[in-house]
């Protein structure tokens, strides 16, 4: 919650600044007024404890009700909150709370398509960390909402071993040999590959997990006949809705989609208040 709380106070700051001329200038009169939000798109929602916690940040008597949970999927013209609170601090908190929840949203929903693309092929679909700078921990909430599960949080968390990384160590085996000496027990290793050649060394190494970069379908098929369940099989580059069932049907694991979190666009929400 503090790393949330963190990213809006912010979002808030960078939006107020010295303060709301707008709000000022109509010298709105002290007192609550009630207002909702409102999906103005087909979409997979998400964000509303986010957009709940803006509001109560700037106004801890704020009441926000949400009409739906993260994850629903919501029509065109549904309702999904209503709140409750003083004016003048829902209309400081609108567009935070709106630009925060339309991202989230945009990311679960372009997911959600993403999951049902590969339906039934036993594949996972995985996010990377290509993040909004900032965002990272609610884009990767939204991409759960999705029907999505998460790759590596940072750099702290997973060994990932790539391509420059295998340049900078001297080579595939020799860069797993080094990270197996020095990680504890608990933690697997990832290496990538471009090619067969470099998929057999990299078994041959005893990888964990074997990444499949842009490689073509016919090579990833091939590619799981040769690992044969002794590691797990990952598949990256080239991904799109379009490309995403034929590379599921190759047989691999898990298909990691930067797009889910670099190319998804903002859904449309609206928040309007009630006329006093």
């Amino acid at each position: 919650m503090q790393q949330i709380d963190t990213i809006i106070k912010n979002a808030l700051a960078e939006d107020i600044h010295t303060g709301d001329i707008t709000t000022s200038a109509l010298q709105l009169t002290s007192g609550r007024i009630s207002g909702f939000l409102k999906a103005k798109e087909d979409m997979v929602v998400c964000g509303l404890k986010v957009a709940k916690r803006v509001f109560e940040i700037l106004d801890p008597g704020t009441a926000f009700s949400s009409e739906v949970a993260d994850g629903d999927f919501v029509p065109s013209g549904r309702v999904i909150a209503r709140m409750t609170g003083d004016a003048s601090l829902l209309l400081q908190g609108e567009r935070v709370a709106l630009n925060l929840m339309q991202r989230m949203s945009g990311v679960a929903t372009l997911t959600a398509k993403f999951v049902k693309a590969v339906e039934g092929t036993g594949a996972r679909i995985v996010d990377t960390r290509k993040t909004t700078p900032g965002l990272r921990v609610l884009e990767k909430y939204a991409v759960r909402a999705g029907g999505g599960i998460n790759h590596r949080t940072g750099l702290y968390d997973g060994v990932l071993i790539k391509e420059n990384h295998i340049a900078a160590a001297g080579g595939i085996s020799a860069a797993i040999s080094r990270a197996r000496a020095y990680i504890p027990h608990t933690l697997k290793i990832e290496i990538e590959t471009e090619n067969l050649d470099d998929v057999r060394e990299a078994l041959q190494a005893g990888a964990d997990i074997i990444m499949l970069d842009n490689m073509n379908n016919a090579e990833m098929k091939e590619a799981v006949a040769i690992i044969a369940g002794r590691a797990v099989v990952e598949a990256s580059g080239g991904v799109n809705l379009s490309t995403v069932r034929g590379i599921a049907e190759t047989g691999v694991d898990i298909i990691s989609v930067g797009a889910l979190t670099h190319s998804a666009p903002s859904m449309d929400i609206s928040m309007l208040l009630d006329r006093q």
